[in-house]
């Protein structure tokens, strides 16, 4: 498939390195422009382009920003994307820590990645936020073996939802339906999900305890 990722950070990058060995066709961006990605386009084979530039013919567009960026990503930045273009969101609100108070998350009680998808206009699957970037690298099993990992995902658009699992799948990790994005808020930080290492049980067991309440910690 052609792959969009827009952000270059920890999970960005090693979905770059992971999904250019399974063969797709990865273009990459982030805030400082395609010369900044030099090195990774060349261990990689994956393009560096402009953001605005990254969704261009993309079946797949991975968003993986701090979310106190995402407001500033480019206008039309999913403009000559596939028809049906799946977009996965990793995004996870941080106000004490990193991104400040957003009052659609805050006042509107619109879970992380509803507000995200109102913000680029399309709706998103929330994926990979728990995960820690490291383990796309060093934790991928086959199908069947008892120590692969799974990861919760959510969505309102079940087509784009299939595509994202389907791929996960190839990326070494099994999945987890979580529903739909008014549901997210069961991965989302401080849940009992939130950088679990464990399969399809353990998985399904914590995304059922999960708590609507949002901790101190994660709020602004």
């Amino acid at each position: 498939m052609k792959i969009g990722i827009i952000g270059a950070g920890n999970i960005g990058g090693n979905l770059t390195r992971r999904l250019t060995a399974l063969g797709h066709d990865v273009s990459v961006a982030n805030s400082r422009g395609p010369e900044t990605l030099a090195a990774l386009a060349e261990e990689t084979g994956a393009t560096a382009v402009r953001a605005e530039e990254a969704a261009r013919g993309a079946e797949v567009v991975v968003v993986t920003v701090p979310l106190k960026a995402v407001p500033d990503l480019p206008d039309g930045l999913l403009d000559g994307a596939a028809e049906n273009v799946a977009v996965i969101d990793t995004g996870n609100y941080y106000p004490q820590q990193r991104d400040g108070r957003i009052a659609g998350i805050e006042d509107e009680g619109l879970t992380e990645s509803a507000w995200t998808a109102r913000q680029i206009g399309h709706t998103v699957i929330k994926a990979f936020n728990g995960t820690y970037a490291q383990d796309i690298l060093d934790r991928p099993r086959p199908a069947g073996d008892p120590d692969r990992m799974a990861l919760p995902v959510a969505g309102d658009d079940e087509a784009a939802k299939r595509v994202v699992r389907d791929l996960i799948d190839q990326l070494g990790f099994d999945t987890v339906d979580a529903g739909t994005l008014a549901d997210s808020w069961r991965q989302q930080p401080g849940t009992p999900v939130y950088g679990l290492r464990e399969g399809v049980d353990g998985v399904t067991k914590a995304l059922a305890e999960a708590s609507p309440e949002r901790p101190a910690d994660f709020r602004g």
